[in-house]
């Protein structure tokens, strides 16, 4: 998938509806950045992070037999990093401060997780996959 713009769109969405929303990223399952919102840190290697951190929620949920990966929510001392599955083959993962309301976070979060799903699902570039 590549970075469309309604993907962008969906990302600039989240930053308005998402008070101390500090950055947004959508990658793939795989740690290829597809698009993002970030400033001061290295997209590629967030990306990264975040498919290693996708692979371990992976594998927890599975173990406890509580199904496929959905969402991770670790909290630092000066924010939260979120990541939520969108579809098979993307994450998103945002950033935002401590001051965030977690709750408001997660439910922005699921629904434009879901968007970018289906514009993942509908990418020229993957409908060109065997």
């Amino acid at each position: 998938m590549t970075a469309a713009p309604e993907v962008l769109d969906e990302l600039e969405g989240l930053r308005v509806r998402v008070p101390h929303l500090t950055g947004a990223m959508v990658a793939s399952t795989d740690g290829l950045v597809i698009a993002h919102l970030v400033t001061g840190m290295e997209p590629d290697g967030v990306a990264a992070l975040t498919a290693a951190a996708l692979g371990v929620g992976a594998r927890l949920t599975e173990a406890v037999g509580h199904g496929g990966f959905r969402e991770l929510v670790v909290s630092g001392e000066h924010g939260y990093v979120a990541t939520y599955a969108a579809g098979a083959s993307c994450v998103l993962t945002l950033l935002a401060t401590a001051d965030a309301n977690v709750g408001r976070l997660n439910l922005e979060a699921r629904r434009s997780g879901a968007r970018i799903a289906a514009l993942a699902a509908t990418s020229p570039a993957r409908q060109r996959q065997p």
